[in-house]
């Protein structure tokens, strides 16, 4: 899985400093990507020329394990790949972001619970959040959701579909049924990436996690 997800980012980074002289990743954190993060590293693009930013962010210190820049530090920004310019996701990243859309290639993980990003259910963020259409590329949703239930920002549905590819990681059989369930019409924040039609989603899948 994660030999075949780095090749398909690479690819989607490299056509994009072919056809417009950058590349814009959007990565994502959890236990999935670690992997594809070891191998994307080794990618032989012109990393000076790919920004990165992510789809979420815990809003915990930048050191804490639970913080999703502190596994690209790790993991992918390393070797020629720490040439790459990051674009840290904030309340004022917006005008930014905007720039960098539409996203080359967009990577994420998913919960057991079907939440994408920091897209969570039950979250008061959602009802604005979960709007295809929206205006808002960012938002912020607070403490007691999700796991950990610390505060998070998000990039929207709106912003994740100004993208060219969208990659989905998972593993485990618990979340093989997850996706499942999504594609049955289980209302679940997953849902709407999988029954979308603008933007092509390929599911990487292990069938278990390797760190």
């Amino acid at each position: 899985m994660a030999e075949a997800a780095a090749s398909a980012v690479e690819a989607q980074l490299s056509a994009g400093l072919r056809t417009h002289g950058r590349a814009a990743l959007v990565a994502t954190g959890g236990r999935s990507p670690g992997p594809v993060y070891d191998r994307l590293c080794r990618a032989g693009i012109d990393w000076a020329r790919v920004v990165v930013t992510l789809s979420d962010e815990r809003q915990v210190d930048i050191d804490s394990p639970n913080a999703n820049i502190r596994l690209l530090r790790e993991r992918l920004f390393v070797g020629e790949a720490a040439r790459a310019h990051y674009l840290p996701l904030t309340d004022y990243a917006e005008p930014a972001l905007r720039a960098l859309m539409p996203f080359d290639a967009v990577m994420l993980g998913m919960g057991e619970d079907g939440h994408i990003a920091s897209l969570i259910p039950g979250s008061p963020v959602m009802a604005q959040a979960m709007d295809p259409d929206g205006k808002t590329l960012v938002a912020e949703s607070p403490e007691g959701f999700g796991s950990p239930p610390v505060a998070r920002i998000t990039l929207t549905l709106a912003a994740l579909l100004q993208s060219r590819a969208i990659f989905l990681l998972i593993a485990g059989e618990a979340k093989r049924q997850v996706i499942s369930d999504a594609q049955a019409g289980a209302d679940l924040p997953v849902r709407a990436i999988l029954d979308q039609d603008r933007v092509p989603v390929r599911v990487f899948w292990s069938p278990e996690h390797k760190r």
